[in-house]
């Protein structure tokens, strides 16, 4: 198909017009995309394009099962209830930093399930289970993007592993919570989820915001990368509002969506740029923001990042703090989120598979399972019956 043709003979510039045989990259007469694209020209090269099954054929591989479809109702229902004010429990994140291998996955999952039906009367548990990572230069970008941890980038079978990874930890009985990074990956799974964040690098994108609008279940928006959290507000405003934006169907096609907005967003604060958001004159703060915005006064925290100086040993301290000031009656801060993995640190991804230690983070240092349900069982006699 012919994507570029019948170019104009000049170009306007700042100095005056320019001819295409005076351009730095000459344009041959009716060239397409893809001629273009061996050449160094005025588009980026295409190396290679590979379609992918739909959202609708991953629908039907992996359905989504009654146990499944009713755990991530109670999920949304439990965590919307939370942030109305209604339910006085708080609601906690936790998991790995990424999930790599499925089976690790599933054993920290039956843990964390045991563990949230015995605390179940204070605090909503659910899992972490990030299957995209946001890269600051370069680096792997997570279970979807790369499941086989070698750059072959095999995306189907990423998401085929994604799905049906949530889905066993769905039929656990456990919630699913997760980043959304790609839009056009969100159809894929969105249907499982519980609760999802917005980055501190994409809270900024209008295309995030767009598609936060337009998903049916609560969206944490996370402070940007340097401490600011202005722009987190100015998110949570447009996430809250009707939206039309391009999207994808079931079919994979593009097409035009039109939201009604999603009242359930609310904020995520991490720290970043040498802030630390934990401190309580700092959530008090932000609690006078948001009701100034005529916002509901929501706010999570997440232990790790900079509310941690990068140093996944400190969430203990900021997790402890942060639910003494629960204890205390700050109604505003609603939950926390902690890194947390079957064991403790992180590991370079080596280059043969077999060298990966089992239930280690390949991104982020996390908190080891020990240390993980001693802070939640901690947390559990601290606050007060509901």
């Amino acid at each position: 198909m012919i994507l570029r043709t019948n170019m104009p003979s000049t170009i306007a510039t700042e100095s005056g017009e320019k001819t295409l045989a005076q351009w730095p990259a000459p344009t041959p007469a009716g060239a397409t995309l893809f001629d273009l694209a061996s050449e160094k020209n005025l588009v980026c090269p295409l190396y290679q394009c590979r379609v992918l099954l739909s959202p609708q054929e991953l629908w039907e591989k992996f359905p989504l099962t009654e146990p499944a479809a009713q755990t991530v109702m109670k999920g949304r229902w439990g965590i919307e209830r939370i942030l109305d004010g209604v339910d006085r429990r708080k609601f906690l994140v936790v998991g790995p930093c990424s999930i790599h291998d499925p089976v690790a996955a599933i054993e920290y999952a039956w843990k964390l399930k045991q563990l949230a039906d015995s605390v179940a009367d204070k605090l909503l548990v659910v899992m972490r289970v990030y299957l995209e990572k946001p890269r600051t230069v370069l680096g792997w970008k997570g279970l979807i993007n790369d499941p086989d941890l070698d750059g072959s980038c095999q995306i189907e079978k990423g998401l085929e592993m994604a799905r049906a990874l949530c889905l066993q930890i769905l039929e656990m009985g456990l919630p699913v919570a997760t980043e959304v990074l790609s839009c056009v990956a969100v159809p894929y799974i969105s249907d499982l989820l519980c609760w999802a964040a917005i980055g501190a690098r994409t809270v900024e994108s209008q295309i995030h915001r767009e598609m936060a609008s337009g998903l049916r279940v609560p969206v944490g928006l996370k402070n940007r990368t340097d401490g600011n959290i202005q722009v987190a507000l100015q998110a949570i405003q447009a996430v809250r509002a009707p939206q039309g934006f391009l999207g994808i169907d079931g079919q994979g096609r593009a097409c035009f969506v039109r939201s009604g907005g999603n009242p359930y967003s609310h904020l995520v604060l991490r720290g970043g740029g040498g802030q630390v958001h934990s401190d309580p004159s700092v959530i008090g703060g932000v609690r006078s923001q948001l009701e100034e915005l005529q916002l509901p006064a929501n706010i999570v925290v997440d232990c790790s990042h900079g509310n941690s100086n990068k140093d996944h040993r400190k969430q203990k301290e900021v997790f402890c703090r942060l639910v003494e000031l629960m204890a205390a009656g700050e109604r505003a801060l609603v939950g926390l989120m902690l890194e947390s993995n079957l064991f403790e640190g992180s590991q370079p991804i080596p280059s043969r598979r077999e060298e990966l230690k089992y239930g280690v983070s390949v991104t982020d240092k996390c908190l080891g399972w020990e240390e993980t349900e001693e802070l939640i069982l901690g947390a559990y006699k601290l606050l007060p019956q509901m």
